[in-house]
């Protein structure tokens, strides 16, 4: 990957947003503080922050070219290494930026995929980073870009005629299909541990970055997944499995936060880690009731959700953090507003108990009741109806059992299958 753009720690940096018609100064104020955030997260300290108003973007600069003279005086006031814009930047814009100020230039998306590369632990994380950074360089490959053919290939990289340029961008396409290939048999890893899982009913956390997600896992299922006070801790979904009582167990796993503004590319790329959340049976939509824009955080959940195409699935919404809510009145408010909430503190452990027997309630509503009569000889049969249903009594006969249970319709009918089928072979057997 070419690190032309990536930050190291320690650097310092100037934050630029811009106030467009359609947008109020609160709202690009609370953008830039999370763009603050983002860089923290980074590495990176903040200096200073300027906005301008406009009608319309500057081709030439993204902001007016007064402004410009005015960073680049501040840029050598402050002595910073880097500007981050709170937008996507045109190459143009770039390149027209880096040679006014005589620093890097950041994009809102470059710092996102920055964070991201930082993070990543395992091998597919790593891919999809990977992905998602060249998909974003592609079309923004210009001759100030370290040749790749250093990085990635060496003699025999250029064909006869190629210019350096077209001899990166054809390496990047060659790395990007390689990527995609690796994501795919990562993708099929997946599915097939999926099926092995399609008994028991899954649940999976969503929510906006560092609301506490990593926290309810690790305390429901001692999962020991990374908790930090900083945006995207946790890239890698985890999943495992949670015992609410003696009866009742679910699959619960972690994703990766949402934010504002995540880029398009990043959300394709995470496509194989997002499966977890498509193929979950309720999400469990966490917020940090205690931050301001906490709606507005819902808001973009929930824009993300449509976009991956599971707005329609189940949701319970989980109000976390009450532990640091100074006006408590609101929550009375929030239960009018989102029938069926949960409000908690996990890092206080205060309603847990009642979080377990509000999921344990969802999913006795998702169940119904089925008998089955399995011959004493296949116990695996037996066994089958315990993993995939809550077995209520067994009557044991001489050659039978019968088996009263309740589990979700697809299990039951997966159950009923299942006996069916393996009695009727046996029979075949035996009369062959």
């Amino acid at each position: 990957m070419l690190k032309k753009d990536q930050l190291t720690a320690h650097e310092k940096a100037i934050l630029v947003g811009v106030i467009l018609p359609r947008q109020t100064r609160w709202e690009v104020e609370e953008n830039l503080s999370e763009l603050q955030l983002l860089a923290r997260t980074a590495g990176v300290q903040v200096v200073d922050k300027i906005m301008q108003d406009r009608d319309r973007i500057n081709p030439t600069y993204f902001i007016g070219s007064g402004k410009v003279e005015q960073l680049a005086q501040l840029v050598k006031m402050h002595g910073v290494t880097a500007v981050i814009f709170d937008d996507d930047l045109t190459p143009a814009q770039v390149r027209n930026l880096e040679k006014a100020t005589g620093v890097k230039i950041i994009d809102r998306s470059t710092l996102i995929l920055d964070i991201f590369a930082k993070h990543a632990r395992t091998r597919e994380a790593k891919t999809q980073v990977e992905l998602a950074q060249l998909q974003y360089l592609l079309p923004r490959l210009t001759r100030q870009w370290t040749h790749l053919s250093r990085q990635v290939g060496g003699i025999g990289t250029k064909g006869p005629g190629e210019t350096q340029l077209e001899t990166d961008r054809r390496l990047i396409r060659k790395r990007i299909e390689f990527l995609r290939k690796e994501l795919s048999k990562i993708d099929q890893q997946r599915s097939i541990r999926r099926k092995r899982r399609e008994g028991i009913f899954k649940a999976s956390l969503i929510g906006y970055t560092n609301v506490g997600k990593s926290t309810i896992m690790n305390l429901l299922s001692n999962a020991g997944v990374t908790v930090e006070d900083q945006l995207f801790a946790t890239l890698d979904s985890t999943v495992r499995r949670v015992w609410l009582d003696r009866d009742h167990q679910i699959l619960l796993s972690d994703t990766v936060g949402f934010i504002r503004k995540l880029p398009h590319h990043l959300v394709a790329s995470f496509k194989s880690t997002l499966d977890e959340v498509r193929d979950a049976d309720l999400l469990l939509h966490v917020v940090d009731i205690s931050h301001p824009q906490f709606k507005e955080q819902i808001q973009t959940v929930n824009h993300v959700l449509q976009e991956i195409g599971v707005a329609d699935k189940p949701v319970l919404m989980i109000f976390n953090k009450i532990d640091r809510l100074k006006e408590k009145h609101i929550i009375g408010a929030l239960k009018a507003e989102f029938p069926g909430s949960v409000f908690i503190s996990a890092a206080r452990h205060i309603q847990i108990e009642y979080l377990k027997r509000v999921l344990i309630d969802f999913i006795e509503k998702h169940y119904v009741e089925g008998e089955v009569v399995i011959p004493l000889q296949f116990s695996g049969l037996i066994s089958l109806v315990h993993d995939l249903g809550i077995v209520e009594s067994e009557n044991f006969s001489d050659s039978v059992v019968t088996i009263q249970f309740r589990s979700t319709i697809p299990n039951k009918y997966k159950i009923l299958r299942h006996v069916r089928e393996t009695i009727r072979d046996y029979r075949n057997q035996v009369r062959a």
